[in-house]
C-alpha cells in the first residue's frame, strides 16, 4: 500500500488540496482539487467540490445547496473521504498545511503539537484575514484523527535568513518588540523557485536573482546565493506591489487621512485596502488581469500601466539591495502565462541589462532573453505544493 501526503491551502472561502505519492525520490502528485463558496461570518454561500487526477481529468465533483451552510471542518471531512474512497489502495501517513505567518520563532517547517498551534494562534493578530483559516483544518484533523502527523509550513520562513537591517523599520524597540518587522510572504513559491535553479546551469551559477511572483497576490523577492536578502511584502501580505485587490505599498499618512476627514474605522480601512484596492480599485472592471489586457477601457490600462510601473520601480529597490542581478525570473499565474506583461516589464528593466527575445518570451520560455543579455530572464513555473509535500515527508521522516 502507497503511502499518501495531503497537502491542504486553506483560505477564507474555500480549501484547495493537492495528494501526492511519498514513495518516490520527489513526491509524485496523484490528484488535486478545491472546496469553494464556504460559509464564514454568518455569510451563506452554495459550497462546491471539485477533484481531478494527475492527468486533469475530472474524478469528483458535488454541489451543496446554501442552507448547508458548508465550513472549513466540514469542508475538510468531505476532502478525507473522498481520498478513502478514491485511494483505497493508499495510506495517508501525514498533512502538510500552508501556514502564512509564522512569526520570528518558525524558520522552518514544524510538526503541529499543542504547543504549535497555541504559538500560531497568538500570531493571527499579525495576520488575522489569513491564519485563522489556515488553522482551522489542523484543528478539525487534530480531533478527527490525533494520531495522524500534520505539518506546518509557512509562507515566511524563507524570508528570516534575511539581514536583520532588511527587516526593521524605523520604529520605537518597544513597537518592533511585539513583532512589527519585515516579514516577506510568497516564500514557500520563492523557496521551490530557488530549489529549481540549479536545473539551469545559468541560474544555478547566478549570485544574484530577482524573481517576480506575479499572481492574485503579487511580490518580489531577491535571492542572493539562493537565500532570500529582501522581498517587496512587509509586515502583512498587503504592502509591495498592486496586487488583485490588495493596493500594496501607501503611505500610512493615507491611513490617517482616510481615518480623520471619512470617518473610516480599522474594519472599513481593512476592506478597501485587501478587498477594494489592487487592479480592481484602480480599474473599477475587475481584478482580474485578463480582463483587463482584453479591454478597451483607459482605466483598465491604466491599472496595468500602475502594475508594470511599480515593478519596474521595485525591481531597481531590489537590485539595489543585491548590489546588482544576474537574473530575473518570472513566475506564478501573471508571471508566468501573460507574455504581454513579462514583455513590458522587461522592457522595463532594459536600465537593468534584460534584453528580451520577442518569439522566446510568446513560446513562454523557460528562456526569454536574448544570448546576449547582461542580466538573462526566464519564466519558471512555481509549486508551492510540491514544496510542502517535501517539508512534511521530511519532518514526518525525521520524527520516525
Amino acid at each position: 500500500m502507497a503511502d499518501l501526503i495531503l497537502v491542504l491551502n486553506a483560505g477564507s472561502s474555500s480549501i484547495k488540496f493537492r495528494a501526492f505519492d511519498a514513495g518516490p525520490p520527489e513526491p509524485e502528485l496523484v490528484l488535486h482539487g478545491q472546496v469553494e463558496g464556504l460559509s464564514i461570518g454568518g455569510k451563506v454561500s452554495a459550497a462546491t467540490f471539485s477533484a481531478k487526477d494527475a492527468g486533469g481529468a475530472l474524478i469528483g465533483e458535488r454541489r451543496w445547496e446554501p442552507d448547508a451552510a458548508l465550513g472549513h471542518q466540514e469542508a475538510t471531512d468531505h476532502i478525507g473521504d473522498f481520498l478513502r474512497s478514491h485511494r483505497a489502495d493508499h495510506r495517508l501517513v501525514a498533512v502538510g498545511h500552508r501556514v502564512v505567518h509564522g512569526g520570528v520563532q518558525f524558520t522552518g517547517a514544524v510538526r503541529v503539537t499543542p504547543t504549535v498551534i497555541a504559538a500560531l494562534d497568538r500570531l493571527t493578530p499579525l495576520a488575522p484575514l489569513h491564519q485563522p483559516h489556515n488553522l482551522a483544518p489542523i484543528r478539525t484533523l487534530v480531533e478527527a484523527r490525533p494520531d495522524l502527523p500534520q505539518v506546518a509550513c509557512f509562507d515566511t520562513a524563507f524570508h528570516r535568513v534575511q539581514p536583520e537591517v532588511a527587516q526593521a523599520y524605523a520604529l520605537p524597540d518597544s513597537i518592533t518588540r511585539l513583532g512589527v518587522r519585515r516579514y516577506g510572504f510568497h516564500g514557500l513559491s520563492y523557496e521551490y523557485i530557488a530549489s529549481a535553479l540549479p536545473a539551469y546551469p545559468e541560474l544555478g551559477a547566478a549570485r544574484a536573482i530577482l524573481v517576480a511572483h506575479l499572481g492574485n497576490g503579487s511580490s518580489l523577492c531577491a535571492l542572493e546565493n539562493g537565500k532570500s536578502v529582501a522581498s517587496t511584502m512587509g509586515f502583512t501580505a498587503v504592502d509591495g506591489l498592486p496586487m488583485g485587490t490588495r493596493c500594496g505599498n501607501l503611505d500610512p499618512g493615507v491611513v490617517l487621512f482616510l481615518m480623520d476627514h471619512l470617518k473610516m474605522d480599522a474594519r472599513a480601512i481593512e476592506r478597501l485596502i485587501y478587498k477594494e484596492s489592487g487592479l480592481l480599485g484602480v480599474s473599477g472592471i475587475s481584478s482580474d488581469m485578463r480582463t483587463l489586457l482584453d479591454s478597451d477601457d483607459a482605466r483598465a490600462r491604466f491599472a496595468v500601466d500602475l502594475f508594470v510601473y511599480r515593478i519596474g520601480r521595485e525591481l531597481g529597490s531590489l537590485a539595489a539591495a543585491t548590489g546588482g542581478a544576474d537574473a530575473l525570473v518570472f513566475t506564478a499565474g501573471i508571471g508566468e502565462h501573460s507574455a504581454l506583461i513579462r514583455e513590458r516589464v522587461c522592457r522595463a528593466a532594459r536600465w537593468l541589462g534584460v534584453e528580451l527575445e520577442p518569439a522566446a518570451n510568446a513560446a513562454g520560455g523557460p528562456r526569454i532573453s536574448t544570448a546576449r543579455s547582461k542580466v538573462s530572464a526566464w519564466v519558471m513555473p512555481t509549486n508551492e505544493e510540491l514544496m510542502i509535500a517535501r517539508h512534511t515527508r521530511a519532518v514526518v521522516r525525521a520524527a520516525a
